[in-house]
């Protein structure tokens, strides 16, 4: 097995500086995954639809606290597309390029794995982004969501926004060497994606969920995301409505951070360039 951290670049090449690079392959990336149109459309179509469906559906307030539900669902449904662009999409990709030999002639590249991983992340937080701005389009404009009100809470938005996304995206990365072919990364990514949707405060309040859905889904990322998120979008007192009766932005600060450092180790560990024998 050829790990990435061994793969390395051709004598007499001079190897690039990371950050040029980085930036380089990221715009490469971002330009590839937007010549794709049914890339595109799949991956801009799922949360608007399910944004607008549910939020047609649930009309009335989260108990007697007189916020609409949709505002609630929204903040959930953003979180799932991050997961989405920086997860399922990446690492469903990755393992594509390994299939069909993209991986391995980049091995023989002066490519530098750091720079590698460093624009697979930047395309899929720029899709990510482009991905939320629609969702926000969508839920003004359809729904009546309500963005948020203050610098503080847009500064919110955005750290969560960049630390889940680049956990997520690090996650999508390294789990990419599971899956045996193209065919079944689909199935690979979206396991997961789904069941973490349903326990994680997504598709209902979270503290209505049974306490060992609660536990389970603390334990993974989409799950501090939408929190992190709630605190951006929901009132201040609508905190008390959270297992803790805080956002407790400490702790998704800290967890996320730590899925991301988590993911950045498996990917220099596990992550290969070639198929498995």
């Amino acid at each position: 097995m050829t790990q990435l951290a061994t793969a390395p670049a051709p004598a007499g090449r001079r190897i690039p500086a990371l950050l040029p690079t980085a930036l380089s392959r990221g715009t490469l990336e971002v330009r590839l995954f937007f010549a794709d149109r049914e890339s595109v459309i799949f991956t801009f179509a799922l949360p608007v639809i399910l944004l607008s469906v549910f939020g047609q559906v649930f009309h009335g307030g989260i108990g007697s606290t007189g916020v609409p539900f949709r505002q609630y669902f929204a903040a959930g449904i953003i979180a799932t597309g991050i997961m989405s662009a920086t997860f399922v999409n990446l690492g469903a990709g990755i393992a594509a390029d390994r299939d069909s030999g993209t991986l391995k002639r980049l091995a023989g590249s002066p490519l530098r794995p750091a720079a590698y991983f460093a624009g697979k992340a930047i395309s899929a937080l720029v899709v990510a982004a482009a991905e939320t701005a629609v969702l926000l389009a969508v839920g003004v404009a359809v729904l009546g969501v309500r963005l948020p009100g203050s610098p503080g809470r847009w500064l919110t938005l955005g750290w969560v926004f960049v630390l889940g996304g680049a956990a997520c995206a690090m996650l999508g990365i390294a789990l990419s060497s599971l899956p045996r072919s193209a065919r079944s990364s689909t199935a690979v990514f979206s396991l997961p994606y789904l069941v973490l949707s349903f326990i994680s405060g997504v598709y209902f309040v979270f503290s209505s969920l049974p306490a060992g859905l609660q536990q389970v889904a603390a334990l993974f990322p989409l799950k501090w995301l939408c929190q992190g998120l709630r605190a951006a979008f929901l009132p201040g007192f609508m905190r008390s409505a959270e297992p803790a009766h805080s956002w407790e932005l400490a702790r998704v600060a800290l967890v996320l951070g730590a899925w991301f450092i988590a993911g950045l180790m498996l990917c220099l560990t596990t992550f290969r360039w070639r198929e498995r024998g």
